[in-house]
């Protein structure tokens, strides 16, 4: 089972540490790409900073987000589980699992990045500021960047196995399943119920997906089929509904009264 996950924009800046190297990275197949949107970024950074702010989106307080871009070759990194934070991740927590059960995320895991396309929770990157809606000079659109690239990636970190998308739909657009494999994808959703009324709310969607996560990676689960997912699922307590086949994947609707 492959599990996709979003990255977080908030990130923790590492103090010491050996600085990024690329070739260390899971998912070699990404490295030429990777080294393209790091180049790109970089440069953005390093000849002009306001105009870098503008294209990142930042504000005129935050230019120092733009220097630590610039100095990213040289910077501290840290396992990638660590620099990402946020609601998703506290709620995973994944520094707390056993042992067992780590290890079963350093296989399953895969983390959307708009800077390296796809990063396994052990892998070693610096803090950056990089959104994937940029359109970055030299590479174009992040996400149509990572587009042309990830699909025999996640075709071969997955195998024969279930992937199980909980990305948000910024990072759903860096790779999205072809029909050929619409039966081995389930598409996670989850729906805050308020009364008759049910609406994805942002802080329990991504608090129920990160405890969810760290569920199924205690519990063990490896499920063959969206199907399989949602009984597992169901086992561990959620409400749980599954829609019919679309033409790229499964949806599946987790349904939440509270987290």
């Amino acid at each position: 089972m492959l599990i996709l996950l979003p990255p977080s924009e908030g990130k923790s800046t590492p103090r010491r540490g050996k600085p990024l190297d690329l070739e260390d990275l899971g998912f070699p197949a990404l490295t030429v790409a990777r080294r393209q949107a790091l180049d790109a970024l970089v440069e953005l950074c390093g000849t002009d900073p306001d105009l870098a702010a503008r294209t990142l989106g930042l504000g005129t307080t935050q230019i120092d987000e733009v220097r630590r871009n610039h100095q990213l070759p040289a910077s501290p990194a840290a396992r990638a589980d660590t620099i990402y934070t946020g609601v998703l991740y506290d709620a995973l927590d994944l520094a707390t699992l056993d042992p067992a059960s780590r290890r079963r995320a350093s296989r399953s895991l895969a983390i959307t990045s708009s800077l390296f396309g796809l990063l396994r929770p052990g892998d070693r990157i610096p803090s950056y500021r990089l959104a994937g809606g940029v359109n970055l000079p030299g590479i174009g659109v992040v996400a149509s960047h990572w587009r042309e690239v990830l699909d025999p990636v996640v075709r071969e970190a997955a195998g024969r196995g279930l992937v199980v998308d909980l990305r948000s739909s910024t990072y759903a657009a860096f790779w999205r399943p072809q029909p050929d494999l619409a039966r081995k994808v389930a598409t996670v959703r989850v729906l805050q119920q308020v009364g008759s009324e049910r609406k994805v709310v942002s802080h329990f969607n991504k608090a129920t997906k990160g405890k969810l996560v760290r569920a199924l990676l205690e519990g063990g689960a490896n499920p063959a089929s969206p199907a399989r997912l949602a009984d597992a699922i169901g086992d561990l307590g959620w409400k749980v509904e599954l829609h019919d086949p679309g033409a790229n994947s499964q949806q599946l609707d987790v349904v939440v009264d509270e987290v």
